[in-house]
């Protein structure tokens, strides 16, 4: 069993009689070792370049800062380990030219702050790694199977008086094939360089093995893991098929005497494991407070919906009685585990070291590094910096003879004020000024959103768009070049007078980037008296973009201390 995302309650902490630091490999025992000794530990994957979500969506998720401060809090209150499967440095495979800068800029900052704000143990390789080539890995992986790349050997670690050992494998089949590795470069059966890792960390006095498996799957990861065999606490990448938030696996999977662990992509959720060691036996999953909170929830919703079902039956009478007693046993048997899951949280077995797993959502509400938040805000400046500057000589390529350019709002005023009046006071109109305010208007990111005509000939570019800023009536209704310099008196109009339906959501509102949207809410914010006012009155009364947003906000809480972003 294990937890719900989201909750944050606090897991049992064995207790412990003095706080000892992690020593690798050489590094000597606490002079105050502890019998039943305890650590936590943090486990990312796929973290995939992101050091901060967007910001656009109402709950984001995925923050280095917030990340790095709950490891904080969790080192200052006890023995405390991190690692990552792979995949940390790009968010791309290739990445695009325009991109280079910025991408290189944040892997940097990643490293840089896995190094010293969250002391990283171990790294694994992942697919988002091998973006810009070999050389570009910058810290020694740990990668028992892979040849032809800076790799370090499995780890012994002391922690809190338990031995640790740690070490990571990759599935070949998880590596894309590049035709600038060199031949020295490959990737053999992770099975037996895996067996030989374990035996070896065994063999050193390790009490708890945790293995950092990267895999094209799910269902390659637990084979690899149960091939090899002997890993305690197994940590999965799972390159492009990791998972979001809402498909996150809330419980650890059991193979055999192992547990495998998965954290969400781009540090959305991180894996926080607190494990208690004790003698004779195998790991046990004892769930524990949050975890038990969590599963509460979770069956609270399905015996919500059962009685639901029990409801309508109860209403008809040809309803199979035996297939309705089968229903209300199900829901029988779900009150019990609830009932006994309140009662008693914490399921410690007879025998045997145990763990308690949460599944932490990297959410606004938790408080910020402020060090951390600095380093990021620091990167934005440098890397709008970088960016401008490459694309100061980059020109907007221009409209194709007989084509509509973009001309901005303001030639759109002279014959259309009412409706720019209307326009000026919608969110859209403060599009622009949204990157300002958080340092990012020159990201690449985020940028394409927030102007009218990113990217199309005619248009506006990172270093070129000051006359289309904000999300301007162009972006709706078309270039506008042609239309201005007939006077509007073209028939067909060079604009469209009705966007097409699917236009929001196919550009920037989309799920990743807007998650609060419905075209008809949102439709109602940006039209009205003078600007489709009988469009307006079509759409009726009902909820609006803006009450539909706040709502989400307000549910998602406020900025956690510390934080600018």
């Amino acid at each position: 069993m294990a937890c719900r995302l989201g909750l944050l309650a606090l897991l049992l902490t064995a207790a412990c009689s003095s706080k000892s630091e992690v020593k690798t490999n050489g590094g000597s025992s606490s002079n105050h070792p502890v019998a039943k000794p305890t650590f936590t530990v943090f486990a990312l994957a796929e973290v995939r370049g992101q050091i901060g979500p967007c910001g656009c969506t109402s709950d984001p998720l995925g923050d280095l800062s917030r990340t790095a401060k709950l490891v904080a809090e969790a080192r200052a209150a006890g023995p405390t380990l991190v690692v990552d499967a792979g995949s940390l440095l790009y968010s791309k495979s290739d990445i695009p030219p325009h991109l280079d800068a910025q991408e290189e800029l944040k892997a940097d900052l990643l490293v840089k702050t896995y190094r010293e704000s969250l002391q990283v143990a171990a790294v694994g390789l992942g697919p988002a790694d091998l973006a810009k080539g070999l050389d570009k890995l910058r810290v020694p992986r740990q990668a028992v199977n892979v040849v032809g790349i800076a790799t370090e050997p499995p780890k012994l670690i002391e922690l809190g008086g338990a031995k640790v050992g740690v070490f990571g494998v990759v599935d070949p089949q998880a590596v894309p094939s590049r035709p600038d590795y060199p031949p020295a470069f490959g990737v053999r059966d992770p099975v037996p360089a895996g067996k030989e890792a374990v035996a070896s960390l065994k063999h050193q006095g390790a009490q708890v093995i945790v293995g950092l498996v990267q895999a094209s799957t799910k269902k390659d990861a637990a084979r690899i893991v149960r091939d090899i065999g002997g890993i305690d606490i197994a940590i999965g990448g799972l390159g492009i098929e990791a998972p979001e938030p809402e498909k996150i696996v809330i419980e650890p999977q059991q193979i055999g005497d192992s547990w495998l662990v998965m954290p969400a992509n781009r540090g959305q959720i991180v894996s926080r494991i607190d494990v208690t060691m004790r003698d004779g036996g195998p790991f046990h999953d004892a769930v524990g407070s949050g975890a038990a909170a969590a599963k509460i929830e979770s069956l609270e919703k399905r015996i919500a919906a059962l009685d639901e079902d029990l409801k309508k039956f109860a209403g008809d009478r040809d309803a199979d009685p035996v297939f309705v007693k089968q229903k209300q046993a199900e829901r029988d048997q779900l009150v019990e585990q609830k009932t006994k899951l309140a009662r008693q949280p914490l399921l410690v077995p007879p025998k045997g070291g145990y763990f308690t797993l949460q599944q932490l959502r990297i959410n606004k509400t938790l408080a910020c590094s402020e060090p951390v938040q600095s380093a990021v805000t620091a990167f934005y400046a440098a890397a709008g910096e970088a960016n401008t500057k490459a694309a100061a000589n980059v020109p907007v390529p221009p409209a194709p003879k007989g084509q509509a350019a973009y001309v901005g709002t303001a030639a759109c005023e002279d014959c259309h004020d009412e409706q720019v009046k209307f326009w000026q006071k919608t969110r859209h109109a403060g599009a622009w000024k949204t990157l300002v305010d958080r340092g990012q208007q020159f990201d690449f990111d985020c940028i394409s959103c927030h102007v009218t005509g990113f990217g199309q000939k005619g248009g506006s570019n990172l270093a070129h768009n000051e006359n289309l800023r904000d999300v301007q009536c162009e972006t709706c209704h078309g270039p506008g070049s042609i239309h201005v310099a007939k006077g509007g008196e073209e028939k067909p109009f060079a604009v469209a007078l009705a966007p097409p339906r699917n236009l929001c959501f196919e550009q920037c509102h989309t799920k990743e980037h807007s998650d609060t949207f419905q075209w008809e809410a949102y439709m109602r914010d940006i039209i009205g008296p003078g600007h489709g006012e009988k469009a307006r009155a079509l759409l009726g009364d009902g909820p609006t973009g803006h009450q539909l947003r706040k709502a989400a906000l307000d549910k998602a809480g406020r900025m956690g201390p510390g934080c600018l972003r």
